[in-house]
């Protein structure tokens, strides 16, 4: 089995972006066409969202899989085709501190660290909200020069939109406001402007005595201002806005039921607004494991209404497919995958010169042989160790031109990876519960007294030691 890659020519900035990010074990931010393997039909069918929210439209899906199958590298990869699309991306890992719905602070952290990632075509990094602002305020600039009115005039007919939304009024305010500071060369006041628009206000106090407005971003406006910033993207010139979350798991180890069920609440307010087309220009990814999704008793399938909407087609069986629900199914790689990884690794180091490739196809199969007697399938189920030590590999021969790589495959150190997210979090819980009543005797009580009581641990209500 021989693949054969394109020979165009890789940029520099790309191959090394690549390689660095394979070498640290993170997922690579650019270049990731270069080693996509497989998920064509899922990657054209993420292209048509992102076609159908360029043209005011909305969609929302569910990247489904195991550990170790490719989701972060699916998300980042749909993030790069969006803004190759003219979109606004914006990105975050959920976690104990991140979350959909809180009431301590954590949905602003989330809303925070989204704005803080958000990117375009010129700014894929990050860190692109005064671009985005600043593109808004050149537009209607030139538009008020073409009217011979006032700059801030036609900045408050282009946002009278988004004041019929919730928090567009004093949304429209900070960009106005942005505005005046731009004009006058008040450089603190725009910052404060991009402060507030990237939720990074923690007190209404602070923000009505830098920007004269009354609110803030806060755990009850998040998706709000989601909505509100996609809008306001498409008025600066964008496609549109698509937001990816991933470790979406992070909503299933939550120990609070409460909790738990108030996070699945915005994610069927999300998904309600998505499907009927209520948002405009908005489109969501999720990153997420199987657990996640059919764990009935804490999964999104505990949500009734989440298991009806989210529930996969029942035609779609015997080998039929149906990619238009919400949910796509991301599988672990396959050994003939890993080979075409591989290849293209090959292919990347050697920035697309096929005459400058360090190993024959012979060394790759070498290479998956000797992985698969260490660590068994998980050599190609869980890539990340086996792609890190491959690319260590070329590196290796790169730097020494007299070493052959038949000397080296042996050496290769390979473990089989853990699943992290099969270690528990510690108990996260919300609110304190009262101490509830029990029959137990005293012996009863002191067999469990060194075990911690969690209000959701269901599995251990009927325990006796």
């Amino acid at each position: 089995m021989t693949a054969t890659p394109a020979s165009d020519k890789i940029r520099p900035r790309d191959r090394d972006a690549v390689i660095q990010s394979l070498r640290a074990g993170v997922v690579p931010r650019v270049g990731q066409q270069h080693i996509q393997v497989g998920r064509v039909n899922k990657v054209k069918a993420l292209d048509e969202d992102i076609s159908r929210i360029a043209g005011g439209g909305s969609a929302i899906r569910f990247a489904i899989g195991e550990y170790g199958a490719g989701k972060s590298f699916f998300l980042n990869l749909v993030r790069s085709i969006a803004l190759e699309r003219k979109l606004v991306t914006v990105h975050a890992d959920l976690s104990p501190e991140r979350r959909l719905h809180a009431t301590g602070g954590q949905a602003r952290s989330l809303y925070a660290e989204l704005m803080r990632n958000l990117s375009t075509r010129a700014r894929p990094d990050g860190g692109a909200m005064p671009s985005v602002v600043e593109r808004f305020v050149a537009e209607s600039f030139n538009k008020a020069r073409s009217q011979n009115v006032s700059p801030e005039i036609v900045i408050r007919e282009q946002l009278t939109e988004l004041q019929e939304l919730t928090g567009g009024y004093d949304f429209a305010d900070v960009v106005a406001t942005y505005w005046r500071a731009h004009d006058s060369g008040n450089e603190q006041l725009k910052a404060d402007a991009v402060r507030w628009l990237r939720g990074e206000f923690s007190t209404r106090t602070d923000a009505r005595k830098s920007l004269g407005v009354r609110t803030i971003i806060d755990d009850s406006s998040f998706y709000d201002h989601l909505k509100l910033f996609a809008r306001f993207a498409r008025l600066a010139g964008f496609s549109g806005l698509l937001v990816c979350l991933d470790e979406m798991v992070n909503l299933y180890k939550l120990s609070n039921r409460q909790a738990r069920n108030s996070n699945y609440e915005q994610v069927l307010r999300i998904l309600n607004d998505c499907l009927q087309g209520s948002a405009v220009g908005l489109g969501f990814v999720l990153g997420g494991t199987p657990d996640l999704l059919l764990d009935t008793r804490r999964g999104l399938y505990s949500y009734p209404a989440l298991q009806s909407r989210l529930a996969e087609n029942t035609f779609a069986t015997a080998g039929l497919v149906d990619y238009s629900g919400p949910v796509l199914r991301l599988a672990n790689l396959s050994p003939e995958d890993m080979f075409v990884l591989l290849t293209k690794l090959r292919h990347v180091f050697a920035s697309g010169d096929p005459e400058a490739h360090l190993v024959p196809d012979e060394a790759l199969t070498a290479f998956m042989n000797h992985c698969a007697s260490r660590v068994g399938d998980a050599y190609f189920r869980t890539p990340c160790t086996t792609i890190k030590e491959f690319v260590n590999l070329l590196a290796v021969l790169d730097q020494n031109p007299g070493v052959d790589w038949s000397d080296l495959i042996d050496r290769v150190e390979i473990a089989a990876e853990t699943n992290p997210d099969l270690e528990p979090l510690d108990d996260y819980i919300d609110s304190p519960t009262p101490p509830q009543a029990t029959d137990a005797t005293p012996d009863e009580l002191q067999g469990t007294a060194s075990r911690p009581v969690s209000p959701d641990n269901d599995e251990l209500t009927n325990l006796r030691l």
